[in-house]
């Protein structure tokens, strides 16, 4: 997926969310000191990946995901079949590393993530 496509991809997943600024730098400030739950190889994006993927999202609800030197996947492409097999969305991608999002509202509500408004 190009630059541009991504962008695209982004204004509209931002735009179905209704995610405002504030609430994806909030998002991104948090990820900054996450180390990355769930590791891409060089088999790619697995059923066990999406899996593992799927149950760190439940448990913490922001999740950074590395993409290893021997994944085929471009970073683009890759965060957006996690975030669309998950029903997350993307929060950043930066270099070999995004963050993805997705509520959890079955979570105690002094562990959930809170959104400014």
């Amino acid at each position: 997926m190009k630059e541009k496509d991504f962008k695209k991809f982004m204004k509209t997943k931002l735009e179905h969310k209704k995610r405002t600024g504030k609430q994806m730098r909030y998002l991104r400030s948090l990820g900054h000191h996450l180390k990355p739950l769930v590791m891409l190889g060089r088999d790619g994006i697995t059923d066990n990946v999406i899996n593992a993927a799927d149950a760190v999202l439940g448990a913490h609800e922001l999740i950074k995901v590395k993409i290893g030197n021997g994944c085929l996947l471009e970073r683009m492409e890759a965060a957006e079949v996690i975030a669309q097999r998950t029903g997350s969305e993307i929060v950043q991608v930066i270099g070999k590393t995004f963050l993805v999002f997705r509520e959890n509202p079955d979570r105690k509500d002094e562990h959930r993530i809170k959104l400014p408004a």
